[in-house]
């Protein structure tokens, strides 16, 4: 444990609770709930029990408790309320919270238990809905601010993504009981980034339909290889980062020359990059979705 990330600074507290910089200070100063340390150049930095009671008290105070009165807790305390509140309203803002510790301290048996506490109140669709989404959301926006590392954000992914196989996996077994389509699941050359992609799949199997999982980084050719067996398909993506917004119309046009319009088949897209499509890309064998939920309602 003792090469793992334990030092954070006051931006990285803000950014891993919510909870501003100014605000953190205040608490620190008038109630004494915090006791940072303080680097040679007298900067204030805070370990890892801080970051966990920050983050329990950032809950209590979303639920009431007056930070006043949480000062004058003891630390057990403060975690058997923290306890109280999530056996009595089952809080995802805890469980996102106790994700984020099991990635800041790389601690697979904490995503673990979270996971299965999970999962014992709601099915995996909800988990992933209500936990997964605003997590992965959140871990985004801490990468992008240098709070956490590559390897962080690689350690939490690898974890959604053998869940996510394991739920799949389970269906699998079953007979596809729908024919009139066929969905081929794949990401543009360059994109990697394939839990919301790996998420589809399940939906769409769970929703008796056969797929066919391609994965990242997968050229068009590629892509045409498979309209030599299947008739009636639709090809989804997820593009995050790739295609660039400069490239994305370019990509689209050799896609429906290349691959649709010989074809009956259909493209679906989701995912951030779609907001760089000019809408002449969208004909009718081309469909652009704002989220995950309107591909699923369309089925």
């Amino acid at each position: 444990m003792n090469n793992i990330k334990n030092v954070f600074s006051i931006k990285d507290l803000e950014n891993l609770s919510g909870i501003k910089a100014h605000t953190i200070r205040i608490w620190e100063k008038r109630y004494s709930v915090f006791a940072p340390m303080r680097t040679d150049t007298n900067i204030r930095v805070y370990d890892l029990q801080s970051l966990q009671k920050l983050l329990n008290i950032t809950l209590l105070h979303n639920h009431g408790y007056k930070i006043s009165k949480i000062s004058k807790m003891e630390d057990s305390q403060i975690s058997k309320l923290v306890k109280d509140i999530v056996t009595e309203k089952n809080s995802k803002n805890h469980a996102i919270n106790a994700f984020k510790m099991a990635m800041m301290n790389f601690d697979q048996n904490l995503f673990t238990t979270t996971y299965n506490e999970l999962l014992s109140e709601k099915s995996f669709q909800k988990v992933f809905y209500e936990v997964f989404i605003p997590l992965m959301t959140e871990i985004g926006l801490l990468w992008q601010s240098e709070t956490i590392s590559p390897a962080h954000e690689h350690f939490i992914s690898h974890l959604i993504r053998q869940k996510i196989l394991l739920n799949t996996e389970k269906l699998q077994y079953q007979k596809e009981t729908k024919t009139d389509k066929v969905f081929v699941l794949f990401l543009p050359m360059n994109e990697i980034h394939e839990l919301g992609l790996m998420y589809l799949n399940f939906e769409f199997v769970s929703s008796g339909y056969k797929t066919i999982y391609l994965g990242e980084s997968v050229p068009t050719e590629s892509l045409k290889d498979v309209t030599k067996y299947f008739n009636n398909i639709i090809f989804v993506t997820y593009m995050t980062v790739e295609p660039d917004k400069d490239k994305i119309n370019n990509y689209l046009n050799d896609i429906e020359k290349e691959l649709l319009s010989e074809t009956n088949s259909q493209l679906w897209i989701t995912g951030r990059m779609t907001e760089f499509i000019d809408s002449k890309n969208q004909g009718k064998n081309i469909k652009v979705y704002q989220s995950i939920n309107q591909i699923i309602s369309e089925l």
